[in-house]
């Protein structure tokens, strides 16, 4: 069973705790003081999980707060490679050490972990027209820093609308030279795109795909962030 979060792992305000809560509330407090938010839950009845798992929590940014937490983080400010995989360790590895769970990150593990298979199976993150995940809060901005391992059951979130059902679908003709459409991703276009001058534009404020979703919009997500993973695309 997960325990319930120590103030010193994972520093939060001991005023948080008044009243007793469930497993998933206060996971959801604790990722709260990290801008951090539940993406979605995984039952092992939806996918292979680890095994001794019943329930994966992934883990992802909450919109714009996120992008400042991070950079005033020791990771992001030591100048060391690789701040944000490191900044994601450390924080998530504290949360799964508060509440007994194990971490699991898309990234470091052999072989990888597969979080794109957990994100369709949570009913929260959906294929796309452009084929890239699509998150019913985060739209094609969607992203996972990491997730907890539980060895007990939740009980599942109720079931999210497909962003696209009702959606004029934008992304189908965002891309300026059509390297990411509905046909596939033709990768070596969009690299020789951002080469030029007139590139600046995705390179600085991220894929013009992604921000043309109408949840993306909402979502708000700092273009600094993208410019940040842009720069580890097409370095």
């Amino acid at each position: 069973m997960a325990r319930a979060a120590s103030s010193a792992t994972v520093n939060r305000r001991s005023d948080r705790w008044a009243e007793p809560v469930g497993v998933l509330a206060q996971i959801e407090q604790v990722a709260v003081d990290h801008a951090l938010a539940i993406m979605g839950l995984v039952p092992e009845s939806a996918a292979s999980l680890p095994d001794g798992l019943r329930t994966i929590v992934l883990l992802g940014p909450d919109g714009p707060g996120f992008w400042p937490q991070f950079t005033g983080s020791p990771e992001y400010l030591d100048n060391a490679p690789d701040p944000l995989d490191r900044w994601s360790t450390r924080v998530i590895g504290q949360m799964a050490e508060a509440f007994g769970a194990r971490a699991l990150f898309p990234f470091g593990a052999t072989p990888p972990h597969p979080f794109v298979t957990w994100a369709l199976a949570s009913g929260r993150a959906f294929a796309s027209p452009v084929h890239l995940l699509v998150h019913d809060k985060a739209g094609l901005w969607v992203s996972y820093r990491g997730a907890l391992g539980l060895t007990e059951p939740l009980a599942p979130e109720p079931a999210a609308v497909h962003p696209c059902t009702d959606c004029s679908k934008p992304c189908l003709s965002a891309c300026p030279v059509d390297a990411l459409t509905q046909a596939g991703y033709d990768l070596d276009a969009c690299h020789g795109f951002l080469d030029r001058p007139e590139g600046a534009g995705c390179y600085s404020n991220g894929c013009a795909v992604r921000a043309a979703c109408p949840v993306s919009r909402a979502y708000g997500r700092d273009a600094a962030q993208s410019a940040h993973h842009m720069g580890y695309f097409h370095p």
